[in-house]
This record gives C-alpha cells, structure tokens and sequence, in this order.
C-alpha cells in the first residue's frame, strides 16, 4: 500500500510540475509577443515621416520648386569657370558656388519627394527667366558660354550677383511665408550665404 502510494504521490508531483511549466511558457511566449508588437508599434519612422510630410504649406512647396531650377542654373554657370574663367578668384568663387547649391538642390528635391510633391525636371537651356527673379535668359546664357579670358570674368560676376540677388528674394519670402522649419533655416543659410558672396563679387568687380 505504502509503495502504491508513493508511486501516486510521485506521479502527481510530475504532473504538477509539466502543468506549471506549461503555464510559464504560455506566459513566456504571450510577453514575446506583446513586446514585439509594442516594438513594432513603437517605431516613430512612419509617424515622423507623416508628420514632416504634413508641416508644410503652398509657400514651401513654391520656394523648393523654384529653388531647385535656380540652383541648376548657378551651376551650370559655374561649370563654365575653370575652363572658361582667367580669375583664379572667379574659378574659386564657382568652385565654392557648385560645392553649396549641388546639396541644395539633393535635400529640396527629397523635401518634394516626401510632401508627394513634382520635382522639377532637368532641362538645360530651357528660359525660366520670366518665371523667377535673377534667372538669366537663354541668350545670355549663350553668351556666357562663349565668352573666355577676362571678358567671361566680367560677365560671370554681374551675372552671378544678379542671379543671387533673385536667390535672395525668393528666400526672404520663404522665411517669411513659408511653415516647413528645414525650409525655413535653408532660406536663412542661403540669404546670409549669397549675401556675403555677392558683396565679395562687387568687390571684384571693382564696385566695393
């Protein structure tokens, strides 16, 4: 009898134990499964992104696609220095020119790709002098390209500060109208930016 009962004993002690066992891992995998969906809930990627999409206005999206064909122009005209240009200023000048407004126009047309927005498309020699101030016409961008020595020194420099003066006011607006903060600060950096190159460029050009 005694041997009966502690065969029953042991066997209830063993299934006791698979029971709690069980339960644990039950409970174990239920927590898995909690915080891998609290992980993937969690993750601020897409709520970011839907916010930056929203935080911006018409202002915004006028100043990036404006912006963006007025860099192109900048530098293309830049592109012309080094074998066009005598200055080793104005070479330098357009080295620094192509350096900034390149990264530009990277970061404003992923702006426009976010807010599902058109970015504008590439199209050299395409006149948009009608459409944004300081943009130089199709003529003077021929006679640009075919002028050389001294002569291209000159005519690059008045049309460069041009050119940045329309920069200028088309970012001043853009602080001034516009909501998106990254929109905002680039305005910032490129009115102070091309400010002080446009004072360097009169300088040059005996004006300062």
């Amino acid at each position: 009898m005694k041997s009966n009962r502690s065969l029953i004993r042991r066997a209830s002690l063993v299934a006791a134990t698979a029971s709690a066992a069980l339960v644990l891992a039950a409970c174990g995998g239920s927590d898995e499964g909690h915080d891998m969906g609290s992980m993937k809930s969690e993750s601020p990627s897409s709520a970011t992104t839907s916010a930056q999409a929203g935080a911006h206005n018409k202002a915004d999206t006028a100043f990036a696609q404006e912006m963006i064909p007025h860099h192109r122009q900048a530098v293309e005209m830049a592109d012309l220095a080094p074998t066009r240009a005598s200055s080793t200023e104005v070479k330098d000048l357009a080295t620094k020119i192509k350096g900034a407004q390149d990264p530009e126009i990277e970061t404003m047309s992923g702006w426009l790709t976010a807010w599902g927005e058109k970015v504008p498309e590439e199209m050299p020699g395409m006149d948009h002098s009608a459409d944004m101030p300081g943009m130089m016409s199709a003529q003077d961008m021929e006679k640009l390209e075919k002028a050389s020595g001294a002569a291209f020194d000159t005519m690059f420099l008045e049309m460069m500060v041009r050119h940045h003066e329309g920069a200028v006011a088309m970012a001043t607006t853009e602080k001034t109208e516009g909501e998106y903060p990254p929109a905002k600060k680039l305005a910032d950096e490129i009115i102070k930016g091309q400010t002080a190159e446009i004072e360097q460029m009169n300088k040059l050009l005996g004006k300062d």
